[in-house]
């Protein structure tokens, strides 16, 4: 269909206007079917919170989002569990042996101090693609929008491709208000700061996808 006149999609690897989708544990057969259908669409696979490490058929799975030029990359939970077990070596190792070439640093369900996720992305920029999550999960915790656009930048100085805005699987924290509606105030700020084809805004809705 060609008859509605709408926003011409770039197409082949696209580095901004990305779709980005969260897979909580789809069954590989069932994903199989999904990308045959709307592969072309998707440009980042995250496998969602921590699921990757009980995910069966992981490897698989990571390859077949490659076979559609998907970039996969496993959820900042898990970073964060990682992190919190003084497991970062070995989860990097865990990730190379995947064949994982992205990697969410985040501090959605821990307090990791803005100095240290900064220090671990120089450090890991030249052996993976860093994506960072900003916000928290806690619906009250509040950060002011001044720090919203101060940490962004940092974190895209530091080396990471893209930044996310903080959701949540609910739409309740971070760029959303409680009740689930858009902090247009917070999100006009960012669009008006920051250079918009290195953000990622969480859409964990339809009413937010709108």
């Amino acid at each position: 269909m060609n008859f509605l006149t709408l926003p011409e999609r770039t197409t082949g690897n696209r580095t901004y206007g990305l779709t980005s989708v969260i897979d909580f544990g789809t069954p590989l057969g069932e994903l199989k079917n999904i990308l045959s259908d709307y592969g072309d669409l998707i440009d980042i696979a995250k496998i969602g919170i921590g699921s990757a490490y009980v995910t069966p058929n992981l490897k698989e799975k990571i390859n077949l989002y490659k076979d559609f030029n998907i970039k996969p990359y496993c959820g900042g939970t898990l970073f964060e569990k990682c992190y919190y077990q003084n497991k970062i070596p070995e989860y990097l190792t865990y990730l190379s042996k995947l064949g994982i070439e992205w990697i969410e640093i985040s501090n959605g369900t821990l307090d990791i101090p803005l100095c240290e996720r900064l220090k671990l992305i120089s450090q890991i920029k030249n052996d993976f693609r860093v994506i960072a999550e900003v916000g928290s999960k806690d619906c009250n915790n509040e950060m002011p929008i001044s720090d919203w656009k101060e940490e962004m930048k940092l974190l895209l100085n530091a080396g990471c491709e893209y930044v996310i805005t903080e959701g949540r699987d609910s739409g309740t924290s971070g760029i959303y208000e409680k009740c689930g509606t858009v902090k247009s105030n917070l999100v006009q700020e960012l669009l008006k700061d920051l250079d918009t084809r290195k953000i990622i805004f969480e859409a964990p809705s339809a009413k937010h996808q709108m």
